[in-house]
């Protein structure tokens, strides 16, 4: 599937549109509504206070139920926009501002980030949910928890033997940690981050359960690590991709890091799986584990060092308006919704 994000935040509704949609799938939009609501704002101090309902109208591709193989096309509103907190001649330090300023020659909308913003990812989950439901027919599952805030870390996946079960757990958290004493520990500095008028980053761990061996090639482009880097890296804020061990390599030796083959039953597996179940650009048949890392929040309230667009010379900004102090949380959903797009590619 191809797929095609339209909007901006504070435009009256964003959307995307699925090409390559297989006909006939029957669309459970219960299920689509329930990862509309993992990722959806104003719940708690937790999140920023603007409240949307990211309630998803089919527009097209969709016929009793059923999908037609045509364009699908869903649309949410946008409910909740205070478009007076945001000017377009102080540039956010961290933010897209300046450079799309730049790439558009003046004409980005900036009103909340404009397409730039978090807000977009709304769309991207319902296109993910779709995946999902493909990739569940296949018996293929995607799941992820928040792997660390700020200094806080949770317990990692069992990249070996990873149950698609424990997915269904973590979805029905408010907030996905494996360990819910380092969920508290988690949120304790969210909320001294918002204290501070500050912002923390984070990590998100995600899993891949029931893709096949054999697929993908080492060629540009066509690699597992590219294709889900490249859907990854569309997720506003992530700013880093390991696959496996990922950086933890660089301190392994070789008798460390490999990985030795087995058979279980007329399976064959692997009894570690330290490369996130991929070798040579290529599935191996384990679970896919990856993590990514997300920025902080560019919009803080503390006073920052930017530039004037329109005077061209230093000034200083305090960002107003209502912002995330943390994405992190909210961002689980969202790195499953790319996962499974980028495995519907895959296959």
């Amino acid at each position: 599937m191809r797929y095609t994000i339209f909007g901006e935040s504070h435009g009256p509704a964003i959307g995307v549109v699925l090409e390559n949609v297989p006909s006939g799938l029957v669309l459970d939009m219960e299920a689509v509504a329930r990862e509309m609501d993992r990722r959806a704002p104003g719940k708690n101090l937790l999140s920023t206070t603007r409240r949307e309902a990211d309630a998803v109208k089919i527009l097209s591709g969709l016929f009793e139920g059923r999908t037609c193989g045509t364009p699908l096309c869903g649309v949410i509103e946008n409910t909740d926009t205070r478009s007076r907190d945001y000017q377009n001649d102080l540039p956010r330090p961290g933010h897209a501002d300046y450079a799309a300023h730049i790439r558009y020659n003046g004409c980005n909308d900036y009103r909340g980030g404009g397409h730039f913003s978090g807000r977009l990812t709304a769309p991207l989950v319902f296109a993910g949910a779709v995946a999902k439901q493909i990739l569940a027919q296949r018996g293929i599952y995607v799941g992820a928890h928040i792997r660390q805030i700020g200094p806080v870390e949770d317990e990692r996946f069992d990249p070996v033997h990873t149950d698609p079960a424990l997915f269904r757990i973590l979805a029905d958290k408010s907030f996905p940690t494996l360990s819910d004493l380092a969920g508290e520990r988690m949120r304790k500095e969210i909320y001294d981050a918002r204290e501070r008028m500050d912002s923390v980053g984070g990590a998100i761990e995600c899993a891949v359960v029931g893709m096949p061996a054999g697929l993908g090639s080492p060629d540009f482009g066509c690699n597992v690590e590219g294709i889900l880097s490249q859907h990854l890296f569309a997720v506003p804020a992530v700013k880093a991709v390991e696959f496996g061990a990922g950086f933890g390599f660089a301190a392994m030796y070789g008798s460390q890091a490999n990985d030795p083959l087995t058979m279980s039953g007329d399976r064959v597996e692997t009894t570690t799986n330290h490369t996130g179940g991929i070798n040579g650009g290529i599935t191996n048949g384990m679970p896919i584990v990856f993590s990514v890392a997300l920025r902080p929040t560019a919009s803080i309230s503390q006073p920052q060092q930017t530039i004037s667009l329109s005077r061209q010379e230093n000034a200083e900004l305090v960002v107003h308006g209502r912002h995330d102090p943390c994405v992190v949380h909210r961002a689980v959903p969202v790195i499953e919704a790319a996962a499974a797009l980028a495995m519907t590619e895959l296959l």
